[in-house]
């Protein structure tokens, strides 16, 4: 059972993924990967110093992210020179660890734009975790010190909360206590291994 899961910036995405992971489903975190795969000492490191040159490299030898962000984030080509590189290797790695999952898993793949990048149809399922933009801004400028500008630009950037609705197959509403949470993430769990066992 393939499992998209999304969410707007500070809905409690990666809490839910977190939780999901606890009750025996394989995480897959795209972020995560697109990390790994640039790593010290790996070829992706070796073909992005390649293609941008050495001052991307920080003393310690890793990726220096803050530059390449500086750098890609206003540059359309070299964003788009960076994820020539950086997206085959994620993809490679998610191959790798779907082929590795038990044939009866849950493999869950965290996927913050999947509603961005029209992906919603490449899974069996999709959870969409959601908050009112009211608790995401007063998440982001409580929890992570975010202006309350930068906060709401952020959000705009992102698909609506109706776009990401669209493609839910399952909805988390993430407004009350961290328990309500979990019982509503075992709640939708149970429905998924459900649905898998009846499909399966």
């Amino acid at each position: 059972m393939r499992v998209g899961l999304t969410g707007g910036v500070a809905s409690g995405k990666s809490t839910v993924s977190a939780m999901l992971a606890e009750l025996g489903a394989v995480v897959i975190d795209a972020d995560v990967l697109a990390r790994e795969v640039v790593a010290k000492g790996t070829p992706g490191l070796s073909a992005v110093v390649e293609e941008f040159g050495e001052e991307l490299l920080a003393p310690d030898g890793e990726l220096n992210r803050p530059a390449m962000g500086r750098l890609v984030f206003n540059d359309e080509a070299a964003r788009r020179r960076l994820e020539a590189i950086v997206h085959p290797l994620v993809f490679e790695r998610i191959v790798e660890l779907e082929e590795r999952a038990p044939a009866d898993a849950v493999v869950v793949h965290d996927i913050p734009l999947l509603a961005e990048n029209g992906r919603g149809g490449d899974f069996d399922v999709v959870i969409v975790v959601d908050a009112p933009e009211h608790l995401q801004v007063d998440r982001m400028t409580g929890d992570r010190s975010w202006t309350e500008e930068d906060a709401r630009s952020r959000i705009a950037a992102q698909a609506t909360r109706e776009d990401r609705r669209a493609i839910a197959t399952h909805v988390i509403e993430n407004t009350g206590t961290r328990e309500d949470l979990r019982r509503r993430v075992a709640e939708v769990f149970a429905e998924v291994v459900s649905a898998g066992n009846r499909a399966g």
